[in-house]
């Protein structure tokens, strides 16, 4: 695996290093903001953090966005936990970041690469995403009350 992928422009800096994240910031936007996991415990989320890549987007020395990969770098990829802070929205630092994921070097040859959204595939669709090509052959196994326990 390759070490720290970066990319500058204008003041804004996007970053694998983990060393940058605020993990304050990430955990009380997941369990308290996001629709997917809200209620997450902070030892949970941060497991879910140190196994994956994560993604951030740094500008006026802060973190204004987040985002992770949890992969097995080869045949599959899920982008998961997406999230600009509120007082950044709306300038285009979502869009951006997403643009960043997949330009990942571990990631170039990642077969399948999924995510869920509620509300963002118009965006996601400019990146590459699609609706399932075979969704017959996908189930899950959901269950909501787990990350809270």
């Amino acid at each position: 695996m390759h070490g720290h992928h970066e990319f500058r422009e204008g003041g804004l800096l996007f970053s694998t290093d983990r060393t940058r994240l605020d993990v304050e910031r990430i955990h009380a936007f997941l369990s308290g903001e996001s629709y997917r996991v809200r209620g997450i415990h902070r030892e949970r989320g941060e497991r879910s953090l140190a196994n994956s890549i994560c993604f951030g987007v740094y500008g006026d020395g802060r973190q204004l966005g987040f985002a992770r990969v949890v992969t097995d770098h080869v045949g599959f990829a899920c982008l998961a936990g997406v999230l600009v802070v509120p007082a950044a929205r709306g300038q285009g630092f979502g869009k951006k970041l997403v643009a960043f994921v997949p330009a990942h070097p571990d990631l170039q040859r990642v077969c399948r690469f999924l995510l869920a959204t509620r509300d963002a595939h118009g965006l996601c669709a400019h990146y590459g995403f699609a609706p399932l090509a075979a969704a017959e052959r996908f189930m899950e196994r959901y269950d909501p009350e787990a990350l809270s326990r």
